[in-house]
Protein backbone atom coordinates (compact mmCIF):
# COMPACT_ATOMS: atom_id res chain seq x y z
CA UNK A 1 0.00 0.00 0.00
CA UNK A 2 1.38 3.89 -0.83
CA UNK A 3 1.92 5.76 2.37
CA UNK A 4 -0.03 9.28 2.53
CA UNK A 5 -1.85 8.78 -0.92
CA UNK A 6 -4.93 10.35 0.68
CA UNK A 7 -5.47 13.63 1.61
CA UNK A 8 -6.16 14.36 5.31
CA UNK A 9 -9.81 15.33 6.86
CA UNK A 10 -10.04 18.48 8.56
CA UNK A 11 -13.01 19.72 10.25
CA UNK A 12 -15.02 21.48 8.20
CA UNK A 13 -17.90 23.99 8.58
CA UNK A 14 -19.98 24.63 5.71
CA UNK A 15 -21.04 28.23 6.16
CA UNK A 16 -24.30 29.94 4.00
CA UNK A 17 -24.99 33.23 4.27
CA UNK A 18 -22.30 34.62 6.97
CA UNK A 19 -23.65 31.75 8.58
CA UNK A 20 -22.14 28.25 9.99
CA UNK A 21 -25.32 25.66 9.05
CA UNK A 22 -23.18 22.44 9.01
CA UNK A 23 -20.04 21.10 10.61
CA UNK A 24 -18.54 17.92 9.24
CA UNK A 25 -14.89 16.40 7.90
CA UNK A 26 -13.21 17.58 4.25
CA UNK A 27 -9.97 18.61 3.30
CA UNK A 28 -11.08 22.42 3.09
CA UNK A 29 -11.75 23.86 6.50
CA UNK A 30 -14.48 26.22 4.93
CA UNK A 31 -16.74 26.00 2.25
CA UNK A 32 -19.10 28.51 1.12
CA UNK A 33 -22.43 27.30 -0.44
CA UNK A 34 -25.39 29.58 -2.60
CA UNK A 35 -27.70 27.03 -1.62
CA UNK A 36 -28.40 25.05 1.51
CA UNK A 37 -31.46 22.32 1.66
CA UNK A 38 -32.68 24.38 5.12
CA UNK A 39 -33.41 26.92 3.09
CA UNK A 40 -34.52 25.31 -0.84
CA UNK A 41 -38.00 25.46 -1.57
CA UNK A 42 -37.89 21.50 -2.49
CA UNK A 43 -36.39 20.42 1.17
CA UNK A 44 -38.63 22.85 3.04
CA UNK A 45 -41.83 21.89 1.84
CA UNK A 46 -42.77 25.72 0.14
CA UNK A 47 -42.30 24.58 -3.35
CA UNK A 48 -45.31 25.87 -5.65
CA UNK A 49 -45.86 23.68 -8.34
CA UNK A 50 -46.40 26.14 -11.51
CA UNK A 51 -48.66 24.47 -14.28
CA UNK A 52 -47.00 26.52 -17.36
CA UNK A 53 -49.52 27.61 -19.76
CA UNK A 54 -51.77 24.30 -19.48
CA UNK A 55 -49.12 22.17 -20.17
CA UNK A 56 -51.06 19.14 -17.06
CA UNK A 57 -54.26 20.12 -18.54
CA UNK A 58 -52.76 19.50 -22.49
CA UNK A 59 -51.52 16.50 -21.57
CA UNK A 60 -54.47 14.69 -19.63
CA UNK A 61 -56.80 15.77 -22.59
CA UNK A 62 -54.19 13.88 -25.42
CA UNK A 63 -53.16 10.59 -22.90
CA UNK A 64 -56.24 10.69 -20.66
CA UNK A 65 -55.54 8.71 -17.65
CA UNK A 66 -54.97 5.38 -19.76
CA UNK A 67 -51.46 6.78 -19.68
CA UNK A 68 -51.04 6.35 -16.28
CA UNK A 69 -52.58 3.44 -15.28
CA UNK A 70 -51.02 1.69 -18.08
CA UNK A 71 -48.46 -1.18 -16.56
CA UNK A 72 -50.04 -1.07 -13.15
CA UNK A 73 -51.68 -4.82 -12.53
CA UNK A 74 -54.91 -5.09 -10.61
Amino acid sequence: MQKDLHPKAVPCKIIYQGKVVLETLSTKPEIHVDVWSGVHPFWTGEERFLDAEGRVDKFNKRFGTGYRNRGKTE
